[in-house]
């Protein structure tokens, strides 16, 4: 293939794609999961304060986000980096699964 065959090939597998669009969303993406933590840590804070304890559902379901992102990630690109971070945040979705459980069942 010569260079003027690589670029056509190019041109065409991106058409009516919006480079600066697929940017835009995926900082988006990054933004508001930032935003989601420190939603989430405000509200845990606060419940502690008044409540004693901290609901772990809301703990679970943004990690449980985070999981599924980096899993497809790792999917998708085969990087060691994605892997490792996907099942960090996997394991932590399981513990804070079971904490949930436990505070459902008055364990803890």
């Amino acid at each position: 293939m010569n260079k003027e065959e690589i670029l056509k090939k190019a041109q065409n597998d991106n058409k009516g794609i919006d480079v600066a669009d697929l940017n835009t969303q995926y900082k988006a993406a990054y933004i508001s999961y930032f935003v989601g933590i420190l939603g989430i840590i405000i509200v845990n804070i606060i419940n502690g304060i008044v409540f004693g304890s901290v609901n772990h559902a809301p703990n679970m379901v943004i990690s449980l986000m985070l999981s599924i992102a980096f899993w497809v990630k790792y999917h998708n690109l085969k990087k060691k980096h994605e892997l490792v971070v996907a099942i960090c945040y996997s394991l932590l979705t399981i513990m804070f699964l079971l904490f949930w459980i436990l505070q459902l069942v008055k364990v803890w």
